[in-house]
């Protein structure tokens, strides 16, 4: 299959030693592919080389003289994989052998590297595979062009005569063959060639994408050479830790730093909007700084609820109508007339993203501006709101991308509130470096959760057992509200986080009603891996289950009767179906469970089994996961991140919960908000379903399903559905 780029003006442009490529390129409604190139510095010699010795083929190649490929990743690598899976996709396109390609982190430039999604410089949403596949596969063919036409100026032979294979430019007529760092030069004052010349590759010619056997480009995580915020020193750097208000909406009214400075290594201690930061030589002595500090909070302003009444208040709006989110057919009237009416109440805590890494940033200001280093998730709205904060234009404010350990949402702050605090405290020592560390308590009791809700569902069946009616009304927060991201993501009062995988259910119910009440609290939250799904697929999921019971139906049988116009739903649940022995007899007090969701354009089904044991306590023994995302660019990487999703939302489903009294929140580390650990994990089996539908996403979808079906398996064990999380009765 022959792939054509539609042609632009710019495809008759010229590289010149002072000057800049572009490549425009439109694909789909609203699309915009925009690769700026810098050819060649402006201090280069004739040989076209810039000063280091270097070429930029273009914003997202850069080949060097030594050999080596250079590849501007736009998206933070924080253990997703975007490092190895965008690196595959200029691979391809460049004929390049895998080893001689090097990902590094990109700039803060939001024109060259915004996220094709956004519009914005950032990663989240699953999206860093989906919205550069094409962009990087051009970019690819692009660089490779290039190197052709140098090849064939420089041996006066025909482009069409030459091929490229591992990294090596060849012209087996003539016998001639040059590497890529031998060409690069010459490539660099090559035209950029017309786009409908740029053929991309036929799937059947694929030689990295889809392949198992394609070594991950982020290894440095397992020899230590890997640089991650907390691993930055810079001379003179201090440490702060911020004593941060024990309640949300409590003030600072004064603080006493005396016998915080009596502390070997502590040398001062700031104000700052979001408490008081201690600031020392190292980390220990900044805690025990921190720990010293008096400080008097007003708590007049302050939240003093407690979960207990928050929950009640909760079931109490879900009894109400609210603002209606989805709606088609008579809802109301056929719930009142019909016979048979299944009614359920839904309880989610708010939930910590507990990442490995917590939160830290480091921030130097000085008279030229704004330097920082950080796992850094929304590098648009973070350099945009540090730039407001400190009065700079944004282009004074440098950002320096590092690995990331973890994330799951908490580092894609609208607010950029950690980021904020680092400049905030670097602002009050200007020119001395700041390394801000969030200890792990910090990070559990420093707000930003997935939001708490409450789901109440009624739905209605016909004489045939299949669902007449669905109504939904779900109370919670919204994540946007506030946000730059309110604009479009909250639409006549119905933030779309709030009631996606609800309000375009799958299911074939002809009527359907999905409302949402949303409660302001000064509690702060903020998207959690996969966001409105963690919810919505438990709710929907289990109601389904219900369902099929109440008709006397097999629970796989009964969602594939309502999935008829939902084919990638269908596929993935029969493949689950199939691998993991659905319907086959199970060993002695081992029992099945069931769910499938869309989220992020990608259709995930899992099989949970469990074990229950004779103390009434279960275990979950093996989930069975299909997967539909399309071309699967890495399969590696989306087993493992189904894996991790599985294990994430494994966490919430057994364990997990932010609770609070008196405004205070009750969980501080591992102890007591607890995660999931090896113990817990049961055996894990992913299959992908072969797909040529483009890309989507993977970083998410794999932990919406698995709460549900573990309900659903204890359903089947017991009689009985769960409806609150976490689920009780696990064995910890």
């Amino acid at each position: 299959m022959l792939h054509r780029i539609q042609s632009s003006p710019a495809a008759t442009m010229r590289t010149s030693r002072r000057g800049f490529l572009k490549l425009v390129a439109g694909t789909g409604a609203g699309l915009t592919l925009a690769v700026n190139m810098p050819a060649v510095a402006a201090d280069s010699s004739a040989t076209g080389a810039n000063s280091a010795g270097n070429v930029d083929v273009h914003a997202f190649v850069r080949i060097t003289p030594d050999d080596t490929v250079v590849v501007m990743i736009k998206h933070l690598e924080m253990g997703q994989g975007t490092f190895t899976g965008l690196t595959t996709l200029i691979a391809e396109e460049l004929d390049a052998r895998w080893d001689q390609l090097q990902p590094e982190h990109a700039p803060v430039d939001t024109a060259r590297y915004k996220n094709l999604h956004w519009g914005a410089q950032g990663t989240g949403g699953s999206s860093a595979i989906a919205n550069a596949f094409t962009q990087m596969r051009i970019a690819g063919a692009t660089a490779r062009a290039m190197l052709i036409g140098a090849a064939a100026e420089l041996w006066q032979v025909a482009r069409r005569d030459i091929s490229v294979s591992q990294g090596v430019v060849s012209h087996t007529a003539s016998g001639r063959s040059a590497t890529f760092g031998e060409l690069a030069t010459a490539a660099a004052n090559q035209p950029i060639p017309a786009q409908d010349s740029l053929r991309l590759k036929d799937p059947a010619d694929f030689i990295y994408i889809g392949k198992e056997n394609l070594r991950r480009k982020d290894t440095g995580k397992t020899n230590g050479t890997a640089v991650f915020t907390q691993d930055i020193q810079l001379p003179g750097m201090l440490v702060a830790v911020v004593a941060h208000p024990p309640r949300f909406g409590s003030e600072v009214t004064g603080f006493d730093a005396s016998d915080a400075l009596k502390v070997k290594g502590v040398v001062n201690a700031v104000q700052i909007p979001s408490g008081v930061a201690v600031l020392a030589k190292d980390t220990w002595a900044a805690m025990q700084g921190r720990d010293a500090l008096k400080v008097e909070w007003d708590h007049s302003q302050a939240y003093r609820g407690n979960s207990t009444d928050m929950m009640a208040d909760f079931r109490k709006r879900s009894e109400k109508s609210g603002p209606v989110a989805s709606s088609r057919g008579n809802t109301s009237s056929v719930l009142g007339q019909a016979e048979k009416v299944i009614s359920s109440s839904f309880q989610f805590p708010y939930l910590a993203h507990a990442t490995m890494e917590p939160m830290n940033c480091v921030a130097l200001i000085n008279d030229t501006g704004c330097e920082l280093w950080n796992g850094e998730q929304l590098q648009t709205i973070d350099q945009a709101v540090v730039a407001a904060n400190l009065g700079l234009p944004a282009d004074k404010v440098k950002i320096n991308t590092l690995f990331a350990g973890g994330s799951f949402g908490r580092r894609a702050n609208p607010n950029s509130d950690y980021v904020l605090e680092a400049v905030q405290i670097a602002r009050q020592v200007k020119g001395t470096p700041v390394k801000l560390v969030w200890t792990r308590e910090d990070d559990t009791r420093g707000g930003y959760y997935r939001p708490a809700y409450v789901h109440r569902v009624e739905a209605a069946l016909d004489a045939d057992g299949l669902p007449l009616a669905w109504q939904q009304r779900i109370v919670g927060q919204s994540i946007a509200q506030g946000t730059a991201f309110e604009a479009f993501m909250i639409k006549d009062g119905i933030d779309s986080t709030s009631v996606e995988g609800a309000a375009n259910l799958a299911y074939s119910v002809p009527n359907l009603r999905v409302e949402l009440h949303t409660v302001k609290l000064p509690v702060t939250v903020q998207w959690w891996r996969s966001v409105g799904h963690t919810h919505t697929a438990f709710s929907t999921e289990v109601v389904i289950d219900q369902l099929a019971k109440a008709a006397g139906k097999d629970a796989v049988a009964y969602r594939l009767a309502l999935l008829k116009e939902h084919p990638r739903h269908a596929g993935a649940l029969k493949l689950v179906a199939e691998k993991s022995g659905w319907g086959k007899p199970l060993a002695k007090g081992h029992y099945h469970g069931v769910a499938v969701h869309e989220s992020f354009n990608s259709y995930v089904a899992q099989v949970a089994e469990i074990a229950v044991h004779e103390d009434g306590t279960f275990t979950v023994e093996k989930v069975t996961c299909a997967v539909d995302c399309g071309v699967a660019v890495n399969p590696n990487i989306i087993r493992a991140q189904m894996e991790g999703g599985i294990g994430y939302g494994l966490s919430a489903a057994l364990m997990s919960e932010i609770t609070l009294e008196d405004g205070q929140v009750q969980q501080s580390n591992f102890h007591d908000y607890q995660v999931a650990r090896m113990r817990h994990s049961p055996q894990i089996e992913v299959h992908i379903v072969p797909s040529a539908e483009a890309p989507t996403g993977v970083g998410e979808p794999g932990t919406p399903p698995i709460a549900p079906a573990i309900a659903n398996a204890l359903a089947a064990a017991t009689g009985e559905w769960q409806t609150v999380l976490p689920l009780k009765g696990a064995r910890l």
